[in-house]
């Protein structure tokens, strides 16, 4: 093993003990300090109590080397292969040490940053990873980390004092306990909670919305005359159309009729009804579909109709427009019955070929047989219907298998829980 080996090894066994052993190693710690120093790097590298950020605004020069630090090429050097050792534990140490105990508002900050500069190390965006809890892996990793954090910490004291409320930054799982315990919050801590939500609520709606983008709907209408007004003009069959009227002598075109493009489109309105479930496991369904909700609601001849449920059923039509009082008006947790949303849901189809209905569920139901049938008698009136296991940005999902085989025999199958592949249903029926 050769010298750089044996640097890195050092590094990388104290890691190891500061992720896994709660007593520090003072054989490890004092030669990972003189190899610190030989790189050079600075000592507070070394500091699980130093941030990256703080770090980084310390030593501006080390920002540019986290940044894909874990998904690099090989360069073949054996000296900057320690200095990554160096940096790589450096983040792996502050972001998988929490440690035990209380969580202050600062901690929960400093974490969030640290994420995400691991994030922009392994080459994503900060937050891509964290943004997908339920996909397993390394992003589920990071949110049960994150969400273990937030439930650590003394929420309703933090939210009560304005300066700590101002250091938290929304992420899935703070919103999941602030809609949790909205109903035990008041005042400040109240008026500060639902000041987090409606951030989180405004960000993932910006995400969303490039995804959907603008989704046409209907086809041209050439029955309807063209309006005659300058942004209409067809230039090329105007001058098209005029060419005898071509005189060489005044070397002019002279026109004595326009055209006009048609823009009228022949749309009819469609019905888009979203059911989701709000057990306690599909918070993520529920923050997402909301906001996707608000935002086709929001597309001209769309009418859209939203309905929560647990083991009660609830119009949220209303409010579809503005997701943020929709997530006000859930009560996350409980049973589930499907049976009470489809005795809401039902009555709103009145086209049924004009109408789509997207079901959000794990489905582990009481009443499966029941609920199945009338689904299947929705399907067959002509109802579009896509069932959809979970909404998040991950895609994973988990779907009663029971469910699943006979939604694939009834020939409309479970749809990954990914929220691109359901904007895209949508658009198609709206198209």
């Amino acid at each position: 093993m050769t010298p750089q080996e044996n640097r890195r090894q050092v590094l990388y066994w104290r890691m190891l003990g500061r992720i896994f052993e709660a007593d520090e190693q003072p054989a490890l710690e004092s030669a990972s300090v003189a190899i610190v120093d030989d790189i050079p790097l600075p000592p507070a590298l070394l500091d699980p109590g130093v941030t990256v950020d703080n770090l980084v605004q310390r030593h501006p020069e080390l920002a540019a080397e986290f940044e894909g630090l874990m998904a690099p090429e090989d360069d073949g050097a054996g000296g900057l292969e320690v200095r990554r050792a160096a940096l790589v534990s450096k983040l792996l140490i502050n972001v998988f040490n929490t440690g035990s105990g209380n969580v202050s508002a600062t901690q929960l900050a400093n974490w969030q940053a640290d994420a995400g500069w691991f994030e922009k190390a392994l080459g994503l965006d900060p937050g891509e990873l964290r943004g997908r809890p339920n996909a397993g892996g390394l992003a589920g990793v990071l949110g049960g980390i994150e969400g273990d954090l937030v439930k650590r910490m003394h929420l309703r004291e933090v939210l009560a004092n304005p300066a700590l409320a101002k250091q938290l930054t929304p992420s899935m799982s703070l919103i999941e306990q602030l809609l949790r315990d909205k109903n035990n919050l008041s005042g400040v801590a109240l008026a500060n909670a639902k000041a987090l939500i409606r951030r989180f609520v405004d960000e993932v709606a910006a995400v969303l919305r490039t995804q959907v983008q603008q989704t046409s709907v209907g086809e041209i209408d050439r029955s309807v005359p063209p309006k005659r007004v300058f942004r209409n003009l067809d230039i090329e069959r105007t001058i098209w159309k005029n060419l005898t009227n071509w005189s060489p002598e005044d070397e002019r075109l002279y026109v004595d009729r326009l055209f006009y493009k048609h823009t009228a489109k022949r749309t009819t309105p469609a019905r888009l009804i979203v059911v989701v479930d709000q057990s306690g496991s599909m918070v993520n369904a529920m923050v997402n579909c909301t906001i996707l909700a608000s935002i086709f609601a929001g597309l001209p001849k769309v009418d859209v109709h939203l309905v929560a449920y647990d083991t009660r059923a609830l119009d949220l039509t209303p409010w579809v427009h503005d997701p943020f009082e929709v997530l006000l008006r859930t009560q996350l947790g409980g049973g589930t019955d499907g049976t009470v949303a489809m005795a809401l849901a039902q009555p709103k189809v009145a086209d049924p070929r004009n109408t789509v209905v997207v079901w959000i569920s794990d489905f582990y139901e009481s009443q499966s047989q029941v609920l199945f049938d009338s689904m299947q008698a929705m399907h067959r009136s002509g109802v579009k219907f896509i069932p959809v296991g979970s909404v998040s940005s991950g895609g994973q999902q988990s779907v009663n298998p029971w469910f699943r085989q006979r939604f694939k025999d009834m020939g409309a199958p479970v749809l990954s829980g990914h929220i691109k592949k359901l904007v895209a249903e949508l658009k198609s029926f709206l198209a």
